[in-house]
């Protein structure tokens, strides 16, 4: 199981990267004008908001059984285990709790110009935090490109 998991994991980025960079180009390409926050527009950002779920509760399910994460003192002098168990996790959190209240804040309110720039910004953000925590092959945390 936790082989699947970490391929899950893995190849389901991609998807919430493709995801989350189309919502910012739909809704960067509202920004400018007089345009109503219709269910279509909502679409995308929702689809976004998902995948980020999705991604979370298996990232959960493999920071309590990955073998990469070590619940232990020495875990923080060595930098790969620290990455896991503290870096990963806690840039993930906070990317996927903006991208959730900017998305459910931009639902709320009234101008849709607004809500257009809600998403906009919380989305980029998220989107910036999720490609700083990745553990990118070149960072040397045993991590391929699978």
């Amino acid at each position: 199981m936790y082989p699947f998991l970490v391929h899950f994991h893995s190849g389901f980025r991609w998807i919430l990267l493709v995801t989350l960079i189309w919502a910012i180009i739909r809704v960067a390409s509202k920004l400018s004008g007089n345009h109503s926050f219709t269910d279509k527009d909502k679409k995308m950002p929702l689809f976004a908001f998902i995948s980020c779920h999705i991604q979370l509760l298996v990232g959960l399910i493999l920071y309590f059984i990955s073998p990469k994460v070590v619940f232990s003192a020495e875990a923080m002098k060595n930098a790969s285990s620290r990455f896991f168990l503290v870096e990963h996790t806690t840039t993930m959190l906070l990317a996927i709790i903006i991208i959730s209240v900017g998305y459910i804040m931009a639902k709320k309110v009234a101008p849709e110009k607004k809500a257009f720039s809600r998403i906009f910004w919380a989305y980029l953000i998220g989107l910036i935090l999720i490609l700083a925590g990745i553990p990118w092959p070149f960072m040397g945390y045993g991590t391929g490109w699978s």
